[in-house]
């Protein structure tokens, strides 16, 4: 069985308390920083944002504000949900150091990759919500609605409906990581999981439904790539199964 990493020394309980503190004050304080610089810019990110309903508006249309703190309070909240995501790198990076000192080697050898995949497939669900999804259903809505309705959005209520769909797919794009840690801890096995794979696609469907607007270009545009996503998970837990055995 291998063993802890022999910088690694044993604290006490205080000094784990105090070191979890500073890790905390560090990840909020990162948040704040890049909070700080990005919020001059708070209209334009917002600008950003709404382009992909924008941009299918009708002529002489425009979004609107239904309360009157909400052309300030709507951009500022955006600001703070970026903040969040651009700091998340360092966030975590803090959550590894804490923990990474009571980890064996070839725990720290999956971990790392892990956790950079894990960033990189959230990063991307919300690219692909972007880039992909938005303008689709954009689109759909847009081109359904009777003739005599005219569309103007608030924006507050368009920010609420795409942070929504950018969390459902980022959190969709882990599912290779969860795959992968259910069959390296054991819990389960890559085969298991392959004979499951009827009740996933279900399953991929239903939360499709959950998470997105009822529409089923959106829930489509959610459930194929978390079934694409868990036969990749499949596949990387089969060859993480495979280092470890020629390690042992």
């Amino acid at each position: 069985m291998s063993e802890p990493d022999s910088t690694d020394q044993p604290l006490p309980l205080v000094a784990h308390l105090t070191e979890l503190r500073d890790r905390l004050l560090r990840a909020l304080l990162a948040v704040l920083l890049v909070f700080i610089c990005l919020f001059p810019f708070a209209n334009d990110i917002y600008t950003f944002v709404s382009e992909p309903l924008r941009s299918l508006l009708p002529a002489g249309t425009s979004m609107i504000a239904t309360e009157v703190a909400s052309p300030f309070l709507t951009p500022f909240k955006l600001t703070l949900v970026a903040a969040v995501f651009v700091s998340m790198p360092f966030v975590l990076y803090q959550a590894w150091s804490f923990i990474a000192p009571g980890m064996y080697r070839h725990e720290k050898r999956l971990a790392i990759p892990l956790l950079f995949s894990s960033v990189a497939l959230f990063y991307a669900g919300a690219a692909f919500a972007y880039f992909v999804v938005f303008p689709l259903i954009f689109a759909f809505f847009t081109s359904i609605g009777p003739e005599d309705v005219t569309i103007m959005t608030d924006i507050n209520s368009y920010l609420d409906f795409v942070l929504k769909l950018f969390f459902a797919f980022g959190l969709a794009f882990e599912i290779p990581i969860a795959a992968v840690l259910l069959i390296w801890s054991g819990l389960t096995s890559a085969d298991a999981l392959a004979r499951k794979r009827p009740y996933i696609i279900v399953g991929c469907f239903v939360l499709g439904m959950l998470l997105t607007p009822p529409d089923v270009i959106s829930q489509s545009l959610l459930a194929l790539p978390m079934w694409l996503l868990f036969e990749l998970g499949i596949y990387f837990g089969r060859l993480v199964k495979r280092s470890d055995a020629a390690d042992g």
